[in-house]
């Protein structure tokens, strides 16, 4: 059995917080959803749905390759929902809200290389 490591197991972690937020408080996610996009809600609650198996996936050996692959996959499909908040921040927020939104954009990376690093300690 390989053994997980702590990104894997924050990453894990991660997915599990925000998809159970994507239910539980599914507003501030689609305001965040690319405006020319329709069915926000629904995006929203699919999007949750597809963290919450990441996070499952990730936790154990036999699905973490898969799981991983599917983690970088949809950092990489949620990335243009931050570039959206970005932009909406800089039209609207405070100073310190643009400044935040902007620096998270990079933040995607080291989860996209968690998520990689995931996919190899499979089984």
């Amino acid at each position: 059995m390989s053994r997980r490591s702590r990104s894997t197991t924050g990453l894990a972690a991660m997915f599990g917080v925000m998809g159970v937020l994507h239910f539980v408080k599914p507003e501030p996610f689609e305001r965040i959803v690319p405006h020319q996009l329709p069915r926000k809600k629904e995006l929203v609650y699919a999007s949750g749905v597809a963290e919450l198996a990441c996070a499952a996936g990730l936790l154990h050996p036999r699905t973490r390759r898969t799981a991983g692959l599917l983690s970088t996959a949809l950092l990489v499909a949620v990335f243009p929902a931050n570039v959206q908040m970005a932009l909406d921040l800089n039209r609207k927020g405070s100073p310190k809200a643009k400044a935040i939104g902007f620096a998270r954009l990079p933040l995607q990376l080291p989860l996209i290389r968690a998520a990689l690093k995931a996919s190899r300690e499979g089984r």
